[in-house]
């Protein structure tokens, strides 16, 4: 076991293919690259980096491009998967490893996936939390999210994929929107059964008006709030929804990927009252085919979306003893 975790975290920033990429970096060991969703950064991992640590692994948390202190180019096909995929494996080189086991949550997880699905000789292991692996296949994206809207609703990724939509809603008030999603996606206080679903916005409204109002989740104390709200404000938010204006892109792009397994030893965790794991069952359920190196299942009940800081220290015993299980 490595005593390094007591020196605490140590920010880095490293060349990248789009300029640079910031990470955050605790303990020796063997390599664990920790990839966070939206709308979050490497804090995100702030409950696992010491954990991860103390356990005797060198745990690096990165700003994923378009996000805190990272690059941000302009354009959006510079946020292509291909792209995220790259940024991962250049991590791991510029940290003068050759391997890594990698763990995302939300879009991390889609890019921890298929960063193991493309580049397989660099990542040997996958951790999936909340969004489970799908692979590549069926009609394109944007027609699939189009037709879960109907007439009177607009699924929340529609809303995002249009340029300059979603950041004239957020940006006028990040911290307030950001509470507001945080609360809407935790299971201690997201809406009740039966309220409107904070995934849709009525047409000519704003996805904030089915959020909870007046009281933070039990896992997000005020100043972690601060953080990610001075984060965005900083930043705002385009790189950050560009990853969703990228996927009919991933979709061309990845076309020769369609249904492709990942076959690496493997890990799920979801929240038994995230929308992500109950949305895609069908995918949960079909792992023995598109996850045939799978180690462990693990749904938490009582658990929401944000699944590593609602449920610390159950995810950080669920990862520290899967890796455990891989060959060094």
């Amino acid at each position: 076991m490595s005593d390094t975790h007591a020196t605490g975290p140590t920010h880095r920033l490293l060349p990248s293919p789009a300029g640079r990429i910031h990470l955050v970096e605790q303990g020796s060991g063997p390599l664990v690259l920790l990839v966070h969703g939206f709308p979050e950064s490497w804090y995100s991992w702030r409950h696992q980096l010491p954990a991860l640590a103390a356990a005797g692994y060198r745990a690096v948390a990165v700003d994923v491009r378009g996000y805190g202190r990272s690059s941000r180019p302009d354009a959006v096909d510079a946020y292509g998967m291909r792209h995220l995929v790259e940024d991962n494996a250049t991590v791991v080189r510029a940290l003068g490893e050759r391997t890594a086991v990698v763990v995302g949550h939300d879009w991390g997880s889609a890019i921890a996936a298929n960063s193991a699905l493309l580049r397989p000789e660099v990542f040997r292991a996958v951790g999936l939390l909340s969004v489970p692996y799908a692979p590549r296949g069926g009609p394109r994206p944007s027609e699939v999210f189009t037709r879960l809207g109907g007439p009177e609703e607009e699924f929340y990724v529609s809303y995002f994929q249009r340029p300059g939509r979603a950041e004239a809603e957020i940006e006028p008030d990040v911290r307030g929107w950001l509470a507001g999603i945080y609360a809407a996606l935790s299971a201690e206080t997201m809406p009740a059964p039966g309220a409107p679903d904070p995934h849709f916005l009525g047409r000519g409204g704003r996805l904030r008006d089915r959020f909870p109002a007046g009281r933070l989740p039990s896992w997000l104390t005020e100043r972690d709030l601060d953080f990610y709200a001075e984060e965005f404000e900083r930043t705002g938010m385009a790189g950050a929804l560009a990853r969703y204006r990228s996927m009919d892109r991933d979709w061309e792009d990845l076309a020769e990927y369609d249904g492709a397994p990942i076959t690496q030893p493997s890990l799920f965790v979801g929240g038994a009252q995230d929308a992500s794991t109950t949305w895609l069952a069908d995918a949960i359920e079909a792992y023995p085919t598109t996850l045939p190196g799978l180690v462990a299942s693990h749904v938490l009940q009582g658990c929401g979306h944000w699944i590593q800081q609602e449920r610390p220290q159950e995810v950080n015993a669920l990862l520290i003893d899967w890796l455990a299980t891989l060959p060094t």
